[in-house]
């Protein structure tokens, strides 16, 4: 995998399997969670030494709220404490933060750490880290919608001027490139409701591994076999 051109500028992965980690290891399901913020760790390294310019981690999704509180509460808590304990080797390794979705309904700790992280890092160069939190796509693809009804009703936008790249523009992800390689753990075949929209065109690895064993060699794995793929996007 010499050329540049065999590495995905931007990943992102379904970090899937963390219950199922536990569960099989007789432990609570937050356990898991902890195990799989290790992973995280794991794949931004991955990234950072392959060359991959954007990774987008499905961390919480709005399904998400619905599992029971105690769950919820341990969930934000590792959030809020992963956050504060990761700030200084973003700092360091150059990398810069985001995140996308509805961060109105996270708790306010959580959001005072992703504001601090993302302000604190938007000078870096390297690795751009996005973690979904509180991410819908069917939710994200309505606000744009929403938004761009608005603009429309208020004579900001000619309806037939609304094209892809408009509607584009109006999604959380408007600054970022679509994926080129979407990964999911734990051997599920589905997209559960992740970037519906720019994963169009995107390659599809699907890993039988649970996140919490998802490390180094599974990523190279994944990133070896998108490089033997041919993309043709809609063309022959």
């Amino acid at each position: 995998m010499e050329d540049s051109h065999d590495i995905p500028r931007h990943i992102a992965i379904i970090m899937d399997g963390n219950g199922r980690w536990a569960n099989a290891r007789g432990l609570p399901r937050v356990e898991g969670h902890r195990a799989g913020a290790k992973s995280v760790r794991s794949a931004v390294e991955t990234c950072q030494q392959l060359g991959v310019e954007y990774l987008t981690l499905y961390a919480f999704s709005s399904e998400n709220w619905k599992r029971p509180k105690k769950e919820v509460d341990a969930l934000m808590n590792l959030l809020e404490k992963f956050l504060r304990e990761k700030l200084p080797d973003m700092l360091k390794q150059n990398v810069r933060f985001h995140s996308i979705g509805r961060h109105d309904l996270l708790p306010e700790k959580c959001r005072r750490q992703i504001e601090q992280a993302s302000a604190d890092t938007q000078n870096n160069t390297g690795l751009n880290l996005i973690l979904a939190l509180s991410y819908g796509s069917r939710e994200e693809i309505t606000d744009a919608a929403r938004a761009i009804a608005i603009k429309a009703a208020a004579g900001e936008i000619d309806p037939a001027d609304i094209d892809n790249e408009l509607f584009a523009k109006h999604l959380y992800t408007s600054q970022f490139p679509d994926p080129d390689l979407l990964i999911r753990t734990s051997g599920e075949l589905r997209i559960s409701n992740f970037l519906l929209w720019q994963i169009s065109y995107s390659e599809i690895v699907i890993s039988p591994k649970n996140w919490p064993d998802f490390r180094d060699p599974d990523l190279r794995e994944a990133v070896e076999e998108y490089a033997r793929r041919h993309r043709r996007f809609g063309t022959v």
